[in-house]
């Protein structure tokens, strides 16, 4: 691991066709057995990191549910700060620890609505957030460990830029299909399967009907 940036474990559950939501953004693909274990996981990491988009699409909480343990600090990719203020990241951040993440690219109304919060703004990147200074300055408030829960553009990001160390993917019994349904990587992609990221398969668990792949990086 480099001392520059924290570990950082990508997750998702996926269809059986690569995708993590419908083309209306039914993301539904976990069993109950499922969510538990992924509660588990938020409980054992510093943060979970989502973009704009899965919070406009799901209007998520991010806490740990389904099981004991603390709530991970939640961070936003946001670069132009158009996080809804009704949204649940925003109206619950007095209570759970909240860093969004914009570009220098945030308009002065969207910079002073969430100021209006209890929420830590960092400013990193010109038109999009630099996710390699994002994570140095995460690493610098001591986020050793960072769950990165997607959607497709940030898991492109984080891929594209060989930023993460180890994937757990749950293959849920689905098929979804559709041009507009949204895929666990999206982006423009690799050109060449040589430019994939060498991923090792550490372990498999069997959930009833859900698979859990475990990769590590090579």
């Amino acid at each position: 691991m480099e001392k520059s940036k924290p570990y950082v474990i990508m997750s998702a559950a996926i269809s059986i066709d690569g995708k993590i939501a419908t083309k209306k953004g039914d993301s539904k693909l976990s069993s109950k057995q499922d969510s538990v274990r992924l509660h588990k996981l938020r409980s054992n990491v510093d943060a979970i990191l989502v973009g704009k988009n899965t919070v406009l699409r799901d209007n998520p909480l991010l806490t740990v549910r389904h099981t004991r343990g603390k709530n991970p600090i939640r961070i936003i990719l946001d670069s132009k700060g158009s996080i809804p203020k009704n949204s649940k990241i925003l109206q619950t951040s007095n209570e759970i620890p909240t860093i969004i993440a914009v570009s220098k690219k945030i308009s002065k109304s969207n910079f002073n609505k969430l100021h209006r919060f209890p929420v830590e703004v960092i400013v990193t990147g010109e038109n999009s957030v630099n996710i390699k200074s994002l994570l140095k300055k995460l690493s610098d408030k001591k986020i050793n460990t960072i769950l990165v829960e997607g959607g497709g553009t940030v898991n492109w990001e984080f891929i594209k830029q060989n930023l993460f160390d180890e994937l757990i993917i749950t293959l849920s019994p689905f098929l979804i299909g559709g041009n507009n349904a949204i895929s666990f990587v999206r982006g423009q992609g690799f050109d060449k399967i040589s430019n994939s990221p060498n991923l090792h398969l550490k372990s498999i668990k069997r959930l009833k009907n859900h698979l859990v792949l475990y990769y590590v990086k090579v």
